[in-house]
């Protein structure tokens, strides 16, 4: 293998490495979202949070029974834009 072949492959190793990095600080971030939402308002910050009614329910149960459905709903379109975007950054997209 020759100089310019390593260089190639050095190259995009170190592509693929900031892609994948990428990656999984997004997905570390919506994870954490996702636990903060789902265990934190619904559960640990459920008493706090029943002082605050949303149609007519206390904010905590709201969060545990419908609220973090929501959330996670919305977290999917959120991870399809920004892999969307991370994917044209790096060349990886399907999109002509």
């Amino acid at each position: 293998m020759n100089e310019t072949e390593n260089d190639a492959e050095t190259g995009e190793s170190a592509h693929s490495n900031a892609y994948w990095k990428a990656n999984l600080k997004l997905l570390t971030v919506l994870f954490a979202i996702w636990f903060a939402v789902s265990f934190g308002a619904g559960v640990l910050f459920r008493d706090w949070l029943d002082q605050f009614m949303i149609g007519g329910y206390p904010l905590g149960f709201w969060f545990a029974q419908q609220g973090s459905i929501y959330v996670f709903i919305a977290l999917i379109f959120v991870y399809t834009f920004a892999m969307r975007r991370l994917e044209r950054k790096y060349g990886l997209s399907d999109d002509d």
